[in-house]
């Protein structure tokens, strides 16, 4: 089985740093890229067409949400899930609408992201609890 080929898009480098660091630690993903607005996440969903998107929501220029729901609109596109400090009822509501498949805070990226993973890499589509993929 190939591995599922994730894109973290967030404009703070540490957090990529971070997140790319927890991710190798994670059997069944590759990181293929990055990128550090919604504007060069779309270029970059275009050119690697990744099977897993996590989205910042606050970055300069084209927001996360604005970015997924360009991503969303498009024929066969991955899965994003919208990765942020901002967890509020406001903003999950806003990431749904966009068409998230999910929303996770990232205080919860290092307990949540296993589930999440596990649940992609079996092909449920049963989603863990509190999402919808």
């Amino acid at each position: 089985m190939s591995p599922l080929q994730i894109l973290l898009v967030d404009d703070n480098p540490k957090f990529i740093t971070a997140a790319t660091h927890f991710l190798t630690t994670v059997p069944g993903v590759a990181v293929v890229g990055y990128a550090s607005s919604g504007l060069e996440g779309l270029t970059q969903v275009v050119n690697l067409q990744p099977d897993l998107v996590f989205m910042d929501v606050a970055m300069p220029g084209m927001s996360g949400l604005e970015a997924t729901r360009y991503i969303k609109a498009q024929p066969h596109p991955p899965r994003v899930i919208i990765l942020t400090m901002h967890d509020s009822p406001e903003y999950r509501a806003a990431a749904e609408t966009a068409g998230a498949d999910g929303f996770m805070a990232k205080s919860e990226f290092g307990t949540q992201l296993p589930v999440l993973i596990s649940t992609l890499l079996n092909g449920s589509e049963a989603a863990p609890s509190g999402w919808s993929l």
